[in-house]
């Protein structure tokens, strides 16, 4: 059994729907009590699993900050930006610009 249908098993069987997301990710929670009380909480994601995918509403939850999932839309502040994937690793990853060519920059070179 591969690691994706052991995770959609356990999520069918001990797993109880609290919400999703305007992403499309699905938050569960455990449906037993363990005796620590701190309820198993988990995320599906919707397409490929980046963290960065989880709205801070839900990530505030996921990490046991709130006993509340947000159940509706929350306004958004002036301040607040949507949300952007992470782009490392892509071709529209951030470079900073490259030092300036002036003679008093010599850039490190390995020793062979």
């Amino acid at each position: 059994m591969d690691m994706n249908a052991h995770i959609f098993l356990l999520t069918w069987w001990r797993g109880r729907l609290v919400g999703k997301d305007h992403e499309g990710n699905r938050y569960y929670e455990d449906r037993r009590t363990p005796a620590s009380g701190k309820t198993r909480r988990w995320v599906l994601y919707q397409g490929i699993a980046e963290a960065s995918k989880v709205p801070s509403e839900w990530h505030g939850w996921l990490h046991y900050r709130t006993d509340c999932p947000p159940l509706h839309d929350l306004d958004k502040k002036s301040w607040e930006h949507d949300h952007e994937p992470n782009l490392t690793g892509t071709v529209l990853a951030y470079k900073p610009p490259s030092p300036s060519t002036s003679r008093d920059y010599t850039p490190w070179k390995p020793s062979k």
